[in-house]
């Protein structure tokens, strides 16, 4: 296993890296990648927040966390910002950093504007299902942490032959960091079917709108080129809005 299980295994040092070219040999590939403003953000964000809320005596709670009563009552954000708000200083720490480890590499390959909306409807789609069947108050960003970690593992199914040797060890570490988190997950004071719900989301998303790579180019140098087009990414996002926001609505209205 990597010494990071959350690591991606394909982060390129600098623009480009070795990788088999098409005819099995040895060359440089560039890897598409885009620095990973949008994770920082939301880093600075849900920090600045939680700051709030040591000032206000949890203030931010009680406007934007997860109440069942409450969101049948009409708050329907409360389905989308529990991921701002947590419960206490390890638990922002623990999920802040999942999201660096996560997000960095899922950034750099997804794009600013993608990795966005994954976050977002891993959010959301991990929020209904706490809505469903958890009667608690729920906050906190792992939600969308799982559905990075589902995009994660599509991702490297998707694009497995360019990965080699290294896709056993990279899914089998996505695996692991699933099994163990959701077996820690059982104790009572934690939403597990927020981590479901999250894991869900991003997995049917990327199925649909996630990078699929091709290796182009003239030997020595080779680039990568992303297959998957816009329609995909709105296919994704509608297909999750679609499950989760008609799950969202059966259970308001039942």
């Amino acid at each position: 296993m990597n010494d990071d299980p959350f690591r991606l295994p394909l982060e390129p040092a600098g623009d480009a890296q070795d990788r088999p070219a098409p005819d099995g040999q040895a060359a440089r590939v560039s890897v598409p990648q885009a620095a990973p403003y949008v994770t920082y953000t939301i880093i600075a964000i849900t920090s600045l927040i939680y700051v709030l809320q040591l000032a206000t005596s949890d203030l931010p709670i009680a406007f934007l966390a997860k109440s069942n009563e409450l969101i049948r009552e009409g708050q329907f954000w409360r389905l989308l910002t529990p991921v701002l708000v947590h419960g206490s200083l390890p638990h922002i720490l623990f999920n802040m950093y999942a999201l660096l480890s996560f997000g960095t590499g899922l950034e750099r390959h997804f794009g600013h504007g993608r990795f966005f909306l994954l976050y977002l409807v891993g959010a959301f789609a991990g929020n209904v299902m706490s809505f469903l069947l958890t009667r608690g108050i729920s906050v906190g960003a792992s939600t969308a942490i799982f559905g990075l970690v589902g995009a994660e593992g599509v991702f490297l199914l998707q694009n497995r032959k360019l990965f080699g040797g290294q896709f056993r060890n990279a899914i089998g570490n996505v695996i692991f960091v699933v099994a163990i988190n959701l077996f820690f997950g059982l104790q009572p004071q934690i939403d597990n079917w927020g981590h479901i719900g999250g894991l869900l989301g991003g997995l049917i998303f990327t199925s649909f709108a996630g990078p699929v790579w091709e290796i182009e180019g003239i030997r020595p140098m080779y680039h990568l080129v992303d297959r998957r087009d816009v329609s995909g990414i709105i296919i994704g996002a509608i297909t999750v809005l679609f499950i989760f926001g008609g799950l969202a609505f059966w259970g308001i209205v039942r």
